[in-house]
């Protein structure tokens, strides 16, 4: 039975999602009003929960144009297929939006790493941005010292199971219901249980392209306490003797497949058909999307952090906030700083910023989803989230090497040999 939410968040995912027909936002469109004030700027927003959808983040612009009339705001929401090569061709036409909202692996390693975007310090020197978590403030300053992204919310990545068809199969007896947690053995046993119950494809591991990476990362690294890279973010620690282990596992586990003609997409949509028992590509967002647009969703999905052989599970996480174009103009940079201090200084347009997101807050605001039942359950996993190592140089092709990498697995080629030369790429080697 599917859960009952009863608060805001719903109800805003509810009127926005309709609004863009799409199950997961809206393809590229612009919000295009007669332009007014002193200053014009642009917002680019990938889909960030609702801040991919125009009519979402129309509601939130509007608010801004009240409050600071000689700013104009133009917005285009973007999708993360083609989003990353409409902000090259637009860097490469002088034509760069001046505000982004994305996560510090595009705004910190990579667009900031090109020296692309306006330091942001001043703004982290003002009194409110001492109350952000430190391992968010971490994330969002490039080595160089400067810091290139202001956030506004985050989510721990998780996994998701198909409680009924695990029930049926006798296999909640492997996972902890309180704590939405399970050991690798846990795993394994939950996944011959199901097979033997007649469900042939248990998971898979998509690999058609880097979307969604951030589950079959998690899910590798956590299966035996492995690390993607160091403490430091200096280097990439992927070909480690815990992560060969975890993929040697999930090669030979049967009811478990590499698919290298699946994308995260295409997973989600088969586990929410019940053909899979379990996607690896999930969080609360996810799972309201799913209850708006999925009438026909008929079982009752558990949210579960990966399975580990020891100690708390490391969750992927993920942050999202604003990154400002350094396009040469001050006034516009100046311009782009109002609008996230609006957006992020005072308490009612922020609390508003974070639930068009449907994440939570990157500062303590543990009222905000005290009414919402599926955003509490969810709330648990905050506590695992893993150290945020995207910001590694040469993250870009970390993420193109690791599902190239899985279909190299899928293909037959040694676990070890594709790992080694995975890495030894990543670190000039």
């Amino acid at each position: 039975m599917k859960k009952i939410i009863a608060s805001s968040v719903a109800l805003l995912a509810a009127v926005a999602l309709t609004a863009c027909g799409e199950e997961v936002g809206p393809t590229p469109d612009q919000v295009t009003e007669e332009p007014y004030g002193e200053t014009e700027i642009t917002l680019w927003t990938f889909q960030v929960g609702n801040w991919g959808n125009l009519t979402a983040v129309t509601g939130l612009i509007t608010s801004f144009h009240k409050e600071h009339p000689e700013i104009h705001v133009n917005v285009e929401c973007l999708d993360y297929d083609t989003g990353d090569q409409r902000i090259r061709d637009a860097v490469a036409e002088g034509t760069a939006p001046d505000l982004v909202f994305e996560g510090p692996e595009r705004l910190v390693a990579d667009w900031g790493d090109q020296g692309l975007l306006a330091d942001l310090t001043d703004l982290w020197e003002e009194d409110y941005a001492s109350e952000i978590y430190e391992n968010i403030r971490k994330a969002c300053q490039h080595s160089n010292g400067e810091y290139y992204e202001f956030p506004v919310c985050m989510t721990a990545h998780c996994m998701a199971i198909n409680y009924d068809l695990f029930q049926e199969a006798g296999a909640l007896e492997y996972i902890d219901q309180e704590t939405h947690t399970w050991s690798t053995e846990d795993f394994v046993h939950a996944v011959q249980a199901l097979r033997a119950y007649g469900q042939e494809r248990v998971g898979v591991l998509y690999c058609k392209n880097q979307s969604g990476d951030q589950g079959t990362r998690a899910l590798v690294n956590n299966l035996y306490g492995g690390t993607f890279a160091d403490e430091s973010h200096s280097m990439y620690t992927i070909d480690g003797q815990e992560n060969s282990l975890a993929l040697k596992l999930l090669r030979d586990l049967e009811g478990i497949a590499f698919e290298p003609d699946t994308t995260s997409a295409e997973e989600i949509a088969q586990f929410c058909r019940g053909d899979l028992a379990m996607a690896f590509c999930w969080n609360a967002s996810l799972e309201i999307a799913q209850i708006v647009n999925n009438p026909e969703l008929d079982f009752e999905v558990f949210p579960m952090a990966f399975p580990v052989s020891e100690g708390e599970p490391r969750l992927q996480g993920g942050i999202w906030g604003f990154g400002i174009f350094d396009n040469g103009d001050e006034e516009r940079v100046e311009a782009a700083k109002t609008f996230i201090r609006y957006m992020t200084e005072n308490e009612d347009s922020y609390r508003r910023a974070v639930l068009t997101s449907t994440f939570w807050p990157v500062r303590e605001m543990p009222e905000i989803y005290e009414n919402d039942l599926l955003m509490t359950e969810y709330s648990i996993f905050m506590q695992y989230m893993g150290d945020y190592y995207q910001v590694t140089p040469g993250w870009a092709a970390a993420r193109e090497g690791w599902w190239k990498m899985l279909q190299k697995i899928a293909g037959g080629e040694d676990v070890d040999t594709a790992l080694r030369e995975y890495a030894r790429k990543l670190n000039g080697g």
